[in-house]
Order: structure tokens, then C-alpha cells, then sequence
């Protein structure tokens, strides 16, 4: 049964893929299935993804697209193969060990009652990496607070993107809508599930800086976040609850 597939955005994370899949596998969770969506990395991470997927076969796979094309449209494509391979739940993550793997046999147990459950840095509980600077810190915090203001949204972390959904909510979720492209993207999937009725549970995490490979945060995709928070609150104005 494949009961839970998390889906994982690759660019260049040969370092981390290895370690990542196996600790993965080794959570308790029966049922587990992995899709990892590879953006035709320069250092091999397709590859390196294709000879794990034989090792865990039926249980893993890779999409590949042609070159980088952005994080809001690979996860859009992963959740819309992982849902036509029959997952009754759909998680999402990075790939570099920011999210804790431990936490996510609690977020999966949160779909007992809830249709989404998050990993959050702004709950009791939660927290950013603690070396990170100050003016980092308060970038992160100012820019989940901006999304969540314009958009008056209940939940206190609408950026982070680790998340596990309900099918229901994915296959309800108009996904063709969906045009955001860089973190803009867990604001505008976020919006769109509260807009449709959808039930949250927000779990505390420590999110950690990556250790291997390079940050894909840049200005551009900040200042596209800033710009599509309000297009995203103009768009989905009529949306009403399914």
C-alpha cells in the first residue's frame, strides 16, 4: 500500500541524497514510498537517485525534467505523479537534512484528525537554526509575518515547506492555478487549502542550516515572494470552501 510518498525537489544534493534516503527508510512508517524530483543536476544527483530507487525498488522513484525549473513547479509535478501512484498522503521536504526525519512519524499521525499537518519554526517550541545572524533570523521571521498578515492567514509558519497532506486536500487543490516558483510557493499552497476549508496542525521543529551544498535562496526569489503574496490574495478572492 502506498500509504505515504514524500516528495523531495533535487538540485545539486549528490551529498545528501545517500544518507537521506536511508535514514528515510528507516522510519517507521509501513508503507513509505519516496519520488524524488531531480532538475537534470550538473553533479549527478539524477543518477545517484536512479541507482537508489533500484535498490529500493517499487519503493522509490525519480522524475526528471529537463533542466531547473523552479521548486513551486517540480513539487506541482511530483504531487500530481505521486497522487496517480495511488498516495493516500503526500509529503514534502528538503533534501539537505534542514527538516528533522524524526518529526515526521508525528506529522503523518497529525492526518488522523487534521487534512494538513506542518512542521513549524513559529509555534512553542519551534526555532531557527541558532547560528544563524540576527539579521537572517529576522528576515525569516519578517517575511512569514508579512505573508501572514496580507493574506490574515491563522497559521503562524505559512513559509516553511515541510508539510504532509491528506490526499483529499491535493486532489481539491485547483493545482493548475498554482504559478509561483519559488517559496512564494508554500505561501500560495498554504492560502489556498485555508481558502478551500481545509483543517491545520502546526508541530514545532528546530530547523537546522544545511550542512552539505549550497543554499538555493536568492534575491530574486525573495523579492518574487514579496510582489506574489499580494497577487496570490487578488487571484484566489472568489475561492470558497469545497
Amino acid at each position: 500500500m502506498n500509504a505515504l510518498t514524500i516528495v523531495i525537489p533535487t538540485y545539486n544534493e549528490a551529498e545528501n541524497l545517500p544518507n537521506l534516503v536511508s535514514a528515510l527508510f528507516r522510519l517507521p512508517i509501513d508503507g513509505l514510498h519516496l519520488l524524488i524530483v531531480d532538475d537534470n543536476s550538473p553533479d549527478g544527483s539524477g543518477d545517484l537517485a536512479e541507482q537508489l530507487a533500484a535498490v529500493h525498488a517499487g519503493r522509490m522513484h525519480v522524475l526528471h525534467r529537463a533542466g531547473k525549473q523552479g521548486l513551486g513547479s517540480a513539487y506541482i509535478q511530483g504531487f500530481r505523479l505521486a497522487l496517480e501512484m495511488g498516495a493516500q498522503a503526500v509529503g514534502q521536504m528538503d533534501a539537505d537534512f534542514s527538516h528533522p526525519l524524526e518529526k515526521i512519524p508525528e506529522l503523518y499521525a497529525a492526518l488522523d484528525a487534521y487534512h494538513v499537518a506542518l512542521g513549524s519554526r513559529y509555534v512553542p517550541g519551534g526555532q531557527l537554526d541558532e547560528n544563524w545572524p540576527r539579521w537572517r533570523k529576522t528576515l525569516s521571521a519578517f517575511g512569514n509575518f508579512y505573508a501572514r498578515s496580507i493574506l490574515r492567514l491563522p497559521i503562524r509558519d505559512v513559509t516553511g515547506g515541510f508539510r504532509i497532506w491528506r490526499r483529499e486536500v491535493l486532489k481539491n487543490m485547483p493545482l493548475k492555478r498554482v504559478r509561483s516558483n519559488g517559496y512564494a510557493f508554500q505561501v500560495e499552497m498554504i492560502y489556498l487549502a485555508y481558502k478551500l476549508g481545509f483543517t491545520f496542525k502546526e508541530i514545532p521543529f528546530y530547523f537546522a542550516d544545511r550542512q552539505w551544498g549550497q543554499s538555493k535562496m536568492s534575491f530574486d526569489i525573495q523579492r518574487e515572494a514579496a510582489i506574489r503574496v499580494w497577487q496570490i490574495k487578488w487571484e484566489y478572492r472568489n475561492l470558497r470552501p469545497v
